[in-house]
Formats: C-alpha cells, structure tokens, sequence
C-alpha cells in the first residue's frame, strides 16, 4: 500500500478531455520520469495530483497509501505527504524564504507545538549550503527577482526542509543551465530514500543523466503508451517522439 496509485483516471478542463483512463503506480523508493511531447497532460497529471481546482475530475481514482485525496483541498494533500516542485514557482513579495517554510512547517505540527528556532536554521542552513545557496537568501522575499535556476533551488529547499512522502517534480530542469541542473540533481538524489516516491516530469533526457530513473513513462493524447528502464529515455532522445506517435497510432488504429 505505501505507494501513489493512479486509477483509470478521467480529467477535463472547460470539458474539454485532457488525461484518458490514465494509469500509474510509484511505489515508496522508486523514481519514476515522465516524458512526452507538449500538451498531452504531463503538468496536468501532477496539478490533478496536487489538488488544482481548475481541473474536473470525471472518473478514475488517486490513492495515497490506500487513502483517496480525490476532492480534498491542496493543503490537505500538501499535509498528507505530496508536494508539487512548479514548472514557473511563484513570486510572494513581502514573505520571506525562511518565514515562508518555517510557517509550511509550523502547520504540519499537532496543534500546540512549536519549532525550535535554533535547531530550525541549524538545518535550513545546512541544506542550503549543500544547494549552493547563499545564506543571505533566508531573508529575500520568496522567488521576487529571482533567476530561474534560484528559483528551482528554491523549490528543491523546500522540498528538502518539508521532507514530503512523494515528490512531484514539474519540469523543475527547464530554464537550467549545466550547473544549475546539477545542483538541483544532487538535491534530489540527496533526497532518493525507501520512504520517498518520486515523480520527474521532463521534457529532457539529460536531466536523467543527473537523476537515473527507476521507470521511465511515455506519455501521448492523455495516457502512458510505454514504460522502460532508464535507457528509453536515451532512445527517445535519439529518436524523438516521432515513432511514440506512430506507434500509438497503429495501436489505436
């Protein structure tokens, strides 16, 4: 049961159809990628995940841990152990990065307990160094003039301090360069564990150079139309898309 199951699921937005009887299981300790050509439901499957209420869930199930979190509201899922690394994170003017995770932390807490706050930056310092963050960002409002790679670090930061059961990373690598991608990579792989699942969405197969999947998923017209090892990712760089195309299509035929 310690797994994130995707059951036959249904989505639309302004009915208009997005992801078809979808299916996918990622059991705690795994790292799974998604690839797939644009528009065919990659940031809608892990938005749907998160709880984004512009989607209309027709059909099907999301189970975590044997648990629905269909219908419940993002903070409730964010409690239950997920979290949503954004594509293009969020400015908030006026909240600081380490006010910003502290108060993510303080609501995980029972009611009535309280962080240390030594022990709190002790930590927040810790991993930001292994991030290559300067310290000095603690007190920068959150991702306001950020460049995309502080930003994606950012997201990493959170991640890492807030140590969710299931990891979903929306094209956390695009708008990377080298560096910045292997920074983010090493933070993630930091965070690989048996009591952790992880979901890679990506365009790109060299952000599996840094981030070695478990399974990778093929994703084409709202469902998963092929799964591999790591290597299929080197294939569909080599190939394109193209022939994922076809394939389905003569399947379907």
């Amino acid at each position: 049961m310690n797994r994130l199951e995707i059951k036959q699921l249904n989505v639309s937005i302004n009915g208009q159809p997005i992801l078809k009887d979808f299916n996918l299981e990622i059991p705690k300790g795994e790292v799974h990628a998604l690839m797939g050509p644009n528009g065919t439901g990659k940031s809608t499957l892990s938005k749907v995940i998160a709880g984004h209420e512009d989607y209309t869930v027709e059909s099907g199930e999301i189970l975590l841990d044997g648990q629905s979190i269909l219908g419940q509201e993002p903070d409730e899922i964010a409690h239950a152990g997920v979290f949503l690394a954004f594509q293009y994170p969020m400015e908030i003017p006026g909240v600081s990065i380490a006010n910003f995770i502290r108060a993510a932390r303080v609501a995980r807490l029972p009611e009535g307990e309280e962080i240390n706050a030594v022990a709190y930056y002790k930590e927040l310092y810790e991993k930001m160094d292994a991030l290559k963050m300067d310290r000095s960002f603690t007190s920068r409002s959150l991702n306001e003039g950020f460049s995309g790679g502080e930003k994606k670090r950012c997201e990493i930061l959170q991640m890492a301090m807030l140590e969710p059961s299931y990891c979903l990373m929306d094209e956390t690598d695009s708008g990377l360069d080298i560096d910045a991608l292997r920074i983010v990579a090493d933070g993630v792989n930091h965070m690989r564990s048996e009591d952790r699942g992880f979901l890679v969405i990506t365009h790109y197969q060299r952000l599996l150079d840094y981030i070695v999947p478990d399974v990778v998923h093929v994703m084409f017209d709202g469902r998963i139309v092929h799964s591999g090892s790591a290597e299929l990712a080197k294939e569909l760089e080599a190939k394109g898309y193209d022939w994922v195309k076809e394939t389905f299509a003569t399947a379907t035929a």
